[in-house]
């Protein structure tokens, strides 16, 4: 059967494509001009030429030129043909240089880079089913998720996401027991370790590597003292009682949830709270054919779903399961409260009570 193709339309999606390579290629270019300082000098200088910013970053021109002109066709930063001159806009020295802003971006891209140096090992894992665990991945995936995770949570977790769940902050302020389950590099813990000094906390993750960089980020922050790190993946975390347990950004990865969650509800106190942050994600895919859900899918394909695979289970929820899905997974484990306190364009918060 004949399909009439219109041409217009075939061109159009040629020139998209040709869009989507020039933004694959700018993941490298963001994580080069970060790792270089050339969007930091750009943020101190102003109007530069590629002769200044390769004289003030010490690196060599040929790549400063080539680097400034693909920002600038991308509108990453803005070329005067007059003067020669490229200039970092405000709104992008924000994304682009301001670690403590919600809007950070470097990690986003640094996580992205990282996971894309995996093709191959996955397209492998596709025809087999097998899973590429977390562990397996370089440094830019561990390094570039707490990057861009960490600013969401500095901006919003003591100010927002802790005070929507019922009197949580009046138990840290008096002294509470707490658990942060797949803890990364324990930015987390550690913002919490140092808002609520009566409480206690204990971080736990099955990546050794990444434990031993909250160790020396909890003994640099000051709050060792009251923070214990250690490795146990999330079905197998030490302890009882706690008062609230949380989980940021790693349901989805975990190769039982129900296992996790079932751990989760044992080791609560019978009033204890279950703080469960997730990636924004609607229940059903129209929901999340969006610009945030369009990267959370790539992201659940090429990083999350292989590494829930490479785990006992291998449930594989995916980054976007949304909502009911995640409720499904705690009322299997034997929670009977679970609703959305908060949420960010990058995240949703629940609170799920015994």
């Amino acid at each position: 059967m004949t399909v009439a193709i219109d041409g217009d339309k075939l061109m159009g999606f040629v020139f998209r494509a040709v869009d989507e390579v020039g933004a694959t290629l700018n993941a490298a270019l963001v994580v080069m001009g970060d790792r270089l300082g050339y969007y930091q000098t750009l943020a101190d200088h102003g109007a530069t030429t590629p002769a200044e910013l390769a004289e003030r970053t010490g690196t060599s021109e040929h790549y400063t030129r080539e680097w400034l002109n693909a920002q600038a066709a991308g509108g990453f930063v803005e070329y005067d043909a007059e003067s020669g001159r490229y200039t970092l806009p405000p709104e992008q020295t924000v994304a682009m240089t301001d670690p403590n802003s919600p809007a950070y971006l470097p990690g986003f891209f640094q996580i992205a880079l990282g996971t894309i140096q995996h093709t191959t090992q996955t397209i492998e894992a596709a025809r087999s089913g097998a899973g590429i665990g977390w562990h397996e991945h370089t440094s830019d995936v561990h390094v570039g998720c707490e990057r861009f995770f960490r600013p969401s949570y500095n901006a919003n977790l003591l100010p927002s996401w802790l005070p929507a769940l019922e009197g949580v902050v009046a138990k840290l302020e008096r002294g509470a027991t707490v658990a942060d389950i797949g803890c990364g590099h324990g930015s987390s813990t550690i913002l919490m370790a140092s808002a609520f000094p009566q409480s206690s906390f204990v971080g736990s993750d099955y990546h050794q590597e990444s434990i031993e960089t909250a160790r020396l980020r909890a003994a640099e922050a000051g709050v060792d003292d009251r923070v214990r790190f250690e490795v146990a993946p999330a079905t197998e975390f030490s302890g009882t009682g706690y008062d609230l347990v949380t989980t940021f950004d790693a349901l989805h990865d975990m190769g039982d949830p129900v296992g996790a969650a079932r751990h989760v509800r044992d080791a609560l106190a019978p009033d204890g709270t279950w703080m469960l942050v997730e990636p924004m994600a609607g229940d059903h895919v129209e929901d999340n054919l969006n610009p945030v859900g369009r990267a959370y899918y790539g992201f659940s394909t090429l990083l999350c779903t292989p590494a829930s695979l490479s785990q006992p289970v291998g449930l594989a929820l995916g980054t976007q399961a949304g909502p009911a899905r995640i409720q499904d997974v705690t009322t299997a484990a034997g929670f009977t409260r679970f609703r959305t306190v908060a949420q960010t364009p990058f995240n949703l918060v629940f609170e799920v009570r015994p």
